[in-house]
């Protein structure tokens, strides 16, 4: 696993070992940041379930102003802080061991993209996605990573499902607010 460009282009990241252990893949990763390509550079980045922080430290190297790193997982936590050194990118990234769901509760600030990919199968997601919505920029956007048969809601309170993508046994969905929505149908 590797940072695909940016300033850490082509550093190589610890990960997490184990069965229950699913990071997300290269032609993902790759997918995400084809997406929102265009909108990273300075703006705030959470990184929720965070495993070995790939996602929040491409979103870094590619110029986002900020990435906060949430786990629950000292062994998770441990990786990322020593990923974020490796990329030379700790200044601008919190790291916080942390249950998720329970973050997004008591969270204050306010961020630009959420990236969700908690444990398939699990009900995380569907919680994660309810909460979320709260700690955005009116202009950002959610962008949840499951399996292609997980159901996820069509509309939150203000965030709509935007746009879906598939790869393999994966999709990508992406939330935006409504406004945003109904300006780019």
């Amino acid at each position: 696993m590797r940072v695909i460009t940016g300033s850490a282009r082509g550093r190589k990241l610890e990960q997490l070992v184990g069965d229950d252990v699913r990071p997300t893949t290269d032609r993902v990763k790759e997918a995400v940041f084809s997406i929102i390509q265009f909108s990273v550079e300075g703006r705030r980045f959470l990184d929720l379930f965070a495993g070995s922080g790939q996602m929040g430290i491409e979103a870094l190297s590619r110029g986002a102003k900020e990435a906060v790193f949430v786990d629950n997982r000292n062994e998770s936590v441990n990786i990322v802080k020593r990923n974020l050194l490796s990329t030379k990118l700790e200044q601008n990234a919190k790291v916080i061991r942390a249950d998720s769901i329970s973050y997004l509760g008591m969270c204050r600030e306010k961020f630009d993209f959420v990236f969700l990919d908690p444990p398939y199968s699990t009900g995380l997601l569907q919680q994660a996605l309810a909460k979320s919505e709260r700690v955005m920029n009116k202009g950002g956007m959610i962008i949840c990573e499951s399996p292609v048969d997980e159901v996820l809601a069509d509309k939150l309170d203000e965030f709509v499902k935007y746009r879906q993508y598939r790869y393999g046994k994966i999709q990508i969905t992406t939330y935006c607010h409504t406004d945003f929505a109904q300006e780019n149908a």
